[in-house]
Parts: C-alpha cells; sequence; structure tokens
C-alpha cells in the first residue's frame, strides 16, 4: 500500500514538473511596442546630438518589443508626433510660468521616417531621426514628443503606461566646449564692491550657437530668470587658445575688462583604465555688465571675474561620441 502512495506521488510529481516546463515555452506576457526612452529627474529623456551647423546628425531612438519570448512576426511600428502630451506636462509641471515651458521642436531641425520595420527574430529596432541646428536658439526648451500610433489594423499593440509609448525628447544640441562647468572660481559683484563678498554659482550651464561659439548667461542669471534672453554673454573659442566674449543686447552695457583664454587636459582615468577626463578651462573672464530688469527703473552694474572649468568623462571603448561621452 505504501508503495502504491509513493508511485502514485511520483507520476503525479513528474506531471508537474512537466507542466511547469512547458508553461515557460509560452509568452508569459503581452507583447508590447515601446520606446527606450528613461525620463530625466524634469520629466523628459534628454538626448545630446553633436551641432554641426547645416549638416545633419542622426540621433537613433530605440524601440523594443516587449514579452519573455522572442518576436516571431514582421511588424512595421508607425511613429508620430504628440504635442498634446507636451502641453499637459508642460501645464501640470510649470503651471502659468509659461517661460519655463518646453517647446515643440521645429519641423525645420528635425526629420525622421513615419514608420520603423521589426523583424521576425529581433526584439529592437532603431528609429533614425535626423537633426540640423543651424540658426536654433538654445534659450528655448526645445523637446521632440514621439508618441507610437495605435490601431487594431497595424498589427501590433503599443504599450499602455505613457511612459513607454511616449518619448519626450529634450534636445540639447553640443559642441567641443558646451556643457555644465563648475562656477566656483567665477565671482559675480557689483561694481565699486569687489572686495565685498561676492555672489557664486555651483554650476553654469553653457549652450551652443555653433561649432565654435557658445553662450552663457550673465552673472548669476539662469534657466529660472523669465528675462534670461536679455542675458546672453557669447563665448568663441579660437584654435590659438583664445576666447572672445561679446554680447547682443546693447541694453547690457557689456564691456570686457581683460583678454580671455583655455586650456584643455586630458587624462587617463587612475582606476578606470577606458575612462578619459578632458578638462576645459577658461581663464581671465573679466567683464562688466549691467542688470536693467531685476528692479524697474534701477539698473546696477556687476562686475563678473574668475575661471569656469568644464569635465567631460568619455568611454574610449565606445565610438560613438555622444554616447561615449558620460553625461
Amino acid at each position: 500500500m505504501k508503495k502504491s502512495y509513493i508511485q502514485i506521488f511520483l507520476f503525479s510529481l513528474i506531471i508537474i514538473c512537466s507542466s511547469c516546463n512547458d508553461e515557460w515555452k509560452d509568452e508569459q506576457y503581452q507583447r508590447y511596442i515601446g520606446f527606450k526612452a528613461p525620463l530625466w529627474g524634469e520629466g523628459v529623456t534628454n538626448i545630446f546630438v553633436r551641432y554641426k551647423g547645416g549638416e545633419k546628425t542622426t540621433f537613433q531612438q530605440p524601440l523594443v518589443v516587449s514579452g519573455s519570448t522572442l518576436n516571431d512576426k514582421n511588424i512595421t511600428v508607425h511613429i508620430g508626433l504628440d504635442p498634446d502630451t507636451l502641453k499637459v506636462l508642460n501645464y501640470e509641471r510649470f503651471q502659468n510660468r509659461e517661460d519655463f515651458y518646453y517647446k515643440e521642436l521645429s519641423s525645420q531641425y528635425f526629420s525622421m521616417p513615419s514608420t520603423v520595420d521589426i523583424k521576425a527574430g529581433e526584439d529592437t529596432a532603431l528609429l533614425p531621426i535626423g537633426f540640423t541646428f543651424d540658426g536654433i536658439d538654445l534659450v528655448e526648451k526645445w523637446v521632440l514628443p514621439l508618441t507610437i500610433q495605435n490601431d487594431p489594423s497595424y498589427g501590433y499593440t503599443a504599450h499602455p503606461r505613457k511612459n513607454y509609448r511616449k518619448a519626450l525628447l529634450r534636445v540639447n544640441p553640443f559642441n567641443s566646449y558646451s556643457g555644465t562647468y563648475s562656477g566656483t572660481a567665477l565671482k559675480t559683484a557689483m561694481v565699486g564692491h569687489e572686495n565685498e563678498t561676492a555672489l557664486k554659482k555651483n554650476e553654469i550651464r553653457s549652450y551652443v550657437v555653433n561649432e565654435n561659439t557658445i553662450f552663457v548667461y550673465a552673472g548669476i542669471v539662469d534657466e529660472e530668470r523669465q528675462d534670461r534672453r536679455n542675458y546672453k554673454v557669447y563665448m568663441t573659442f579660437s584654435p590659438t587658445g583664445s576666447v572672445t566674449l561679446h554680447a547682443d543686447n546693447p541694453s547690457l552695457k557689456f564691456k570686457v575688462n581683460r583678454d580671455a583664454s583655455y586650456t584643455i587636459l586630458e587624462k587617463m582615468d587612475e582606476t578606470i583604465p577606458y575612462l578619459k577626463h578632458r578638462y576645459i578651462t577658461i581663464n581671465n573672464i573679466d567683464y562688466n555688465y549691467t542688470d536693467y530688469t531685476t528692479n524697474p527703473g534701477i539698473t546696477t552694474e556687476f562686475r563678473v571675474s574668475g575661471s569656469l572649468i568644464l569635465e567631460r568623462k568619455l568611454n574610449t571603448q565606445i565610438p560613438d561620441e555622444d554616447q561615449a561621452i558620460q553625461w
């Protein structure tokens, strides 16, 4: 009798194990199509694209087929623009501060196909987006809002979660000198009070103008200011190591007190053999500008002096520059 019970138990165990093994051969999840576009802290996905003036630069946006088994059919994914989601994001994040709003990237700055093919036997594909940034003004926070279009006739299901079905790409053009500089060695003081406690910013973000020029906001002005457009200071880098500063707003009464220069230093990381550090130092920054908007009817002259340092970390194992830089 006891032997009979053991035989029944073993037979049942074999059936259970067999069924467990078989179920893993089947799809465990719903197959959805989505973007690989992880969100950053601002609710968008920052992408970095080399500025080449009027020349096109291609960014490859990944698409993914979710599921536990390999995709077994050819899929044509339809891609569209999604300005409505961008409008919702802007209002939910910034309410009535419209100067903070992300702006939909104008069609003159990009081109892309309306469909992408994912082949049977593959779970990923790339959407090529061609960017041309000549003339773009980065005072605006440009975003390219994309969505995967869903229609029963397309033969696929777009991911039900918005952060997978949609991609809000904040486009950041870069050149050899742009990025976020350390501003701890740059001081801003009222003219006539230079020896008193100066104002400083830990970080100063720079923005691309062209291949050799960036702009920063004067003094301690930054993206938070509604009137930031009035305070652009341009820095042009020459091959000889000099940096030319100028402003195009006469109301700033911009004046350069000293010629600036820059140096580039590269060294490999001491512990990570494939990581290269590139340091760009802008020396002898010294200029005056007038703040004429903070207090209506009152102008205040400031002097900005010191240096800025930009560090870029580059993974030398990655050939694509935008991917090699650890932003």
